[in-house]
């Protein structure tokens, strides 16, 4: 059941997506901007206001608008994801695997949460935890070229990678 005020929350960042869907980041930009200062307590307005700033490269940023959104609402799986990805990117490796546990913990089997916790455990140089959740990861059947590069990586973890010659 929606929680009361999320369908306003939903309209409100509608032409918002659409100029994301478009790649019209700055112009999303402005007008999530717009959305937030009509309401300052829309979590959509963070979540989409995070992947703005991460489509630009702006990290910091990026991490800021996820947390909002996050505070706001906790059981955003979406957004708990996203700001484990941009943590681990940041470097702040803790801060990674404890969002993307978070989000394992609302939802068990998503594929998204099992990966950003991959990813975590990877970057922090746990091995055995890495391959653990990236096996979850690929289990989910994910897309073609995610579970390609997934399957890369955990060749590289077992071990079992070549180096490339270039002949």
């Amino acid at each position: 059941m929606a929680a009361p005020g999320d369908h306003a929350h939903w309209s409100a960042v509608e032409e918002a997506t659409e100029l994301l869907h478009e790649e019209r980041y700055r112009e999303a930009l402005v007008e999530l901007r717009r959305v937030l200062e009509d309401d300052p307590r829309n979590p959509y307005g963070f979540y989409f206001l995070g992947m703005a700033f991460f489509e630009l490269g702006e990290l910091e940023p990026a991490r800021d608008a996820y947390g909002a959104a996050v505070k706001l609402a906790p059981k955003h799986l979406g957004a708990r994801v996203a700001l484990s990805h941009v943590l681990r990117q940041l470097g702040d490796v803790r801060g990674a695997i404890k969002e993307a546990m978070a989000a394992l913990s609302l939802a068990p089997n998503d594929g998204d949460a099992l990966y950003a916790v991959g990813l975590a455990h990877h970057a922090r140089g746990d091995v055995a935890a890495a391959r653990k959740y990236l096996e979850a990861f690929l289990a989910t059947s994910p897309e073609f070229e995610v579970a390609t590069e997934t399957r890369g990586m955990l060749s590289e973890i077992k071990g079992g990678a070549r180096p490339s010659r270039e002949d």
